[in-house]
């Protein structure tokens, strides 16, 4: 019977069936279908917050990270062998995306110092002395953001379910966090665990995102630290970091962070 039919008539019957076929299987885009349509932006946090490590991660007085990291310029590298960032927490965040709390940021090549940046809460350093703070605004905006997800909770902020997304190839929940000064943020959660894998946001630079990868833990400490951190403005990656250990809650002299 099928030897009756013209072979262009078969041909576009053939498809309609492929068609209809991945039609009715969802399940082979998984990024197509919403994750999790029953919850809202507010409970995606709050399990997200589970995830990375409960109140120890949601309010943390400061964070040492040490590994390594390469910087980009089209197909030129820059490696430092040793990569440092300290980091102190302020209590409340009005606006996503300015400076608060301390900072401390430091590379080395065979070990020398080669690249160090330091924020005492109001003035900025570099190795060369304290910068004009004109040039301490656009520079800080351009970096600071993803704090933004542990006030995304605290009163006078707001949360919004954005279409879900495939971040790396893993199916994604997005949300967007607008801060109390009228900011906004946007992060993406892995589907199955909710581990946070994305933030994005607007800088003086350009369109600002990080993405966050081969994640692991310390013994004893609840606390889901990104391992791998590639950075990017306009869709071209700048830099990514290769953390390798974290330290929580330390205590840092105030000359840290004033070089």
């Amino acid at each position: 019977m099928l030897a009756d039919i013209p072979k262009a008539i078969l041909t576009v019957w053939s498809l309609l069936v492929w068609t209809a076929a991945a039609v009715a299987e969802p399940s082979r885009f998984p990024g197509q279908a919403i994750q999790h349509a029953d919850l809202s932006a507010q409970q995606i946090l709050a399990q997200a917050y589970k995830t990375a490590g409960g109140p120890t991660w949601l309010r943390p007085r400061s964070l040492h990270l040490k590994g390594y990291s390469i910087h980009y310029d089209g197909t030129a590298e820059t490696h430092y062998d040793r990569y440092e960032m300290i980091r102190v927490y302020s209590a409340d965040k009005q606006a996503a995306h300015e400076a608060s709390g301390r900072v401390r940021i430091e590379a080395w090549q065979a070990g020398r110092s080669r690249f160090l940046l330091a924020f005492d809460g109001t003035h900025t350093y570099t190795a060369a002395g304290r910068l004009p703070d004109k040039a301490n605004s656009k520079m800080w905006q351009s970096n600071f953001g993803f704090g933004a997800i542990r006030h995304g909770l605290d009163e006078g902020w707001h949360q919004k379910r954005l279409p879900d997304d495939m971040i790396d190839g893993k199916p994604a929940m997005m949300v967007e966090l607008t801060d109390p000064e009228g900011g906004t943020t946007r992060f993406a959660f892995a589907a199955d665990d909710f581990r946070i894998l994305y933030v994005g946001f607007d800088t003086p630079r350009g369109w600002h995102e990080r993405r966050y990868s081969d994640f692991f833990t310390k013994e004893s400490i609840r606390w889901l630290q990104p391992g791998r951190v590639r950075l990017f403005y306009n869709g071209v990656k700048q830099n990514e970091v290769v953390w390798q250990d974290f330290l929580i809650n330390q205590t840092f002299d105030e000359a840290v962070f004033k070089p």
